[in-house]
C-alpha cells in the first residue's frame, strides 16, 4: 500500500467536491466528531487550580489523541495491502483535508471586496479569521484574507497530507486530532491558558516540518522565487507564530505584498509586525493572484506525492 499516492487521492476528491453539504448534514464530519469528545472533556475537567487544569487539559489532549490513533489503526487493519487498499486509504483521508473550502472562502471574500462591497466583504473574511473585521478596510480584508489562506494552506493541507503520506491513516487522523484540540482549547485566555497549554505546544511541535514545507511550496512555484525566499529568511522569524511566518512571509513575496501588522481581537488590540512591511498593502486583485498561486503550489504538492509513490 502506497500511502503517498493515497494522499494524492484524498487531495484530488477534495479539490474536486470537497465534503458535500447533503453528506455533513447526514453524518457530519470527522472534525466534528473529534471537536465533541473535546467538548464532553472539557466541560468535565476544566475546573481547578493552575496546575490541575494544565494536567487535565493535557490529558484532554491524550484521550482525544489515543481514541483518534485507536479508531483509524482498526481501520487500517481490515484494508488489504493492495491497490485498493491505497484507494481506500484515500477514500477515508478526503474528509481530512480542506483545499477546496479555503479556497471557497476566500473566492468568496474576493468577490465582493472586487466589487467595493465592504460590508459583504468584511462578512465573508469574519468566516475564516478570529479578528474583529467591523472596521477593516480594503486593504485590511484582503490582508486578512491572504493570511488566512498561507496559514491553513499549512495546517489544513500540506500538514495533514505530509503526516498521512508518512503513517496513513492513524498519521492524518492524528494530526487533526491534534489540530482541532489547538483550535478549540489552545487559546491565551483565562479559560484555556493552562488549560489548553499541552495541546497547543504539540500543535506547534507537528507543524514545525509541513510549516516550511509550506513556504517552500509557494516559493518555489512563485515567479518571485528570490523575493519569497528572502521575505522568509528575513520576516518569518518575527512573526507571533513559530511556524504560520513561513507559509505567510512566502505568500507575502512572493505577491509583493505586506502581511500581518497589528489587529484586533475582541476589544484588545495586538500590535503585530508586518510580514515584507516595506511592499504595499494588498488589493482585491492580489486575492486572485494568491488564489493562484495556492493552486499551483498543491499541484506541485500532488506531483511530488505522486512521483515519490512511483519511486
Amino acid at each position: 500500500m502506497s500511502f503517498a499516492f493515497a494522499m494524492v487521492i484524498a487531495l484530488g476528491l477534495d479539490a474536486l467536491i470537497g465534503w458535500p453539504t447533503w453528506l455533513f448534514k447526514r453524518i457530519g464530519h470527522p472534525v466534528t466528531w473529534i471537536g465533541a469528545l473535546i467538548t464532553v472533556l472539557e466541560s468535565q475537567w476544566n475546573d481547578g487550580s493552575k496546575f490541575k487544569r494544565f494536567a487535565l487539559g493535557s490529558l484532554t489532549s491524550i484521550v482525544t489523541l489515543a481514541a483518534t490513533l485507536l479508531a483509524t489503526f482498526l481501520l487500517t487493519v481490515w484494508l488489504p495491502e493492495t491497490w485498493v487498499g491505497t484507494v481506500l486509504t484515500g477514500v477515508l483521508a478526503w474528509p481530512l483535508i480542506a483545499a477546496r473550502s479555503m479556497f471557497t472562502h476566500v473566492q468568496d471574500v474576493a468577490r465582493p471586496l472586487t466589487l467595493g462591497d465592504l460590508p459583504k466583504a468584511r462578512f465573508a473574511v469574519s468566516m475564516i479569521v478570529g479578528r474583529d473585521p467591523s472596521h477593516l478596510d480594503e486593504p485590511g480584508i484582503a490582508r486578512a484574507a491572504l493570511e488566512s489562506l498561507a496559514e491553513n494552506c499549512s495546517d489544513g493541507i500540506v500538514a495533514p497530507v505530509f503526516w498521512g503520506a508518512l503513517f496513513g491513516l492513524p498519521g492524518i487522523a492524528a494530526y487533526k486530532a491534534i489540530n482541532t484540540l489547538d483550535s478549540m482549547i489552545g487559546h491565551h485566555n483565562d479559560r484555556y491558558e493552562f488549560f489548553g497549554k499541552f495541546a497547543a505546544r504539540l500543535d506547534d511541535v507537528v507543524n514545525f516540518l509541513p510549516s516550511r514545507l509550506t513556504g517552500l511550496l509557494f516559493a518555489l512555484t512563485s515567479t518571485k522565487t528570490r523575493a519569497a525566499l528572502r521575505c522568509i529568511r528575513r520576516d518569518a522569524r518575527h512573526h507571533r507564530s513559530p511556524n504560520a511566518g513561513w507559509p505567510e512571509a512566502a505568500l507575502a513575496g512572493a505577491l509583493g505584498v505586506r502581511l500581518s501588522g497589528p489587529r484586533v481581537y475582541g476589544t484588545t488590540k495586538s500590535e503585530e509586525p508586518f510580514v515584507n512591511g516595506t511592499c504595499p498593502d494588498p488589493s482585491s486583485q492580489d486575492l486572485g493572484h494568491g488564489l493562484r498561486l495556492f493552486t499551483i503550489a498543491l499541484l506541485a504538492l500532488a506531483l511530488g506525492l505522486a512521483l515519490w509513490a512511483l519511486v
